[in-house]
């Protein structure tokens, strides 16, 4: 089994290695993302539960609050409306938008990779499937017909190299569209607890 492996490796100018590290890049950030992602909406949705029956005027109570999602994005939105509480709405919402404009990169971080990889997967995938191909004529016009396993050997490298290539994008562009879904839907969040951020901390 490893000989087979490393045989490939070689016979595919390290193509085969390359598009396991993206594979297993890809995996690594899914599951981070998924745990974020999950972690996230669901303290969004409490969030907007609380902040209903918060009394603004109860400093004690909003840093409970505070306490309690510090480790999400959502709790620097409420740090800032504490920290601007009683001046005008304007002011107010407008330092909530900058504290979102802060959190986005959270939403988004390394997604870029998986979107490389939907892309990447499938053109590597290619690239091995040309360099089997090449491979194969080459040994076909070497030794004909008297080597058909020279021949094959090469055309199940190239195989080989394509359906790693497209089980990679095929995953990667499932996961990307997902978690596009879940950074709408965490941005929706954002708006409307600084709708009741301003309404409960604005003058």
């Amino acid at each position: 089994m490893l000989n087979t492996i490393i045989n490939q490796s070689i016979q595919s100018m390290g193509l085969i290695p390359l598009l396991a590290f993206i594979f297993l890049l890809g995996i690594a950030i899914i599951i981070e993302r998924l745990v974020f992602f999950r972690s996230a909406v669901r303290a969004g949705d409490t969030l907007e539960h609380d902040l209903k029956l918060l009394n603004a005027s109860d400093l004690d109570q909003a840093s409970k609050v505070v306490d309690h999602y510090k480790s999400t994005v959502q709790s620097e939105l409420v740090k800032t409306a504490i920290s601007v509480r009683g001046k005008e709405e304007a002011v107010v919402e407008r330092e909530i938008e900058e504290t979102i404009m802060f959190q986005m990169p959270r939403l988004d971080r390394n997604l870029w990779v998986l979107d490389t990889a939907v892309t990447l997967g499938p053109l590597l995938g290619l690239l091995g499937t040309i360099i089997g191909m090449v491979e194969s004529f080459n040994v076909l016009g070497a030794s004909g017909t008297s080597n058909p396993n020279g021949v094959t050997g090469g055309i199940g490298h190239a195989l080989t190299a394509t359906a790693c290539g497209l089980t990679i994008a095929i995953i990667c562009v499932i996961f990307l569209n997902y978690f596009n879904k879940r950074i709408r839907m965490t941005v929706n969040q954002f708006d409307l607890i600084k709708s009741l951020l301003v309404s409960r901390f604005a003058a």
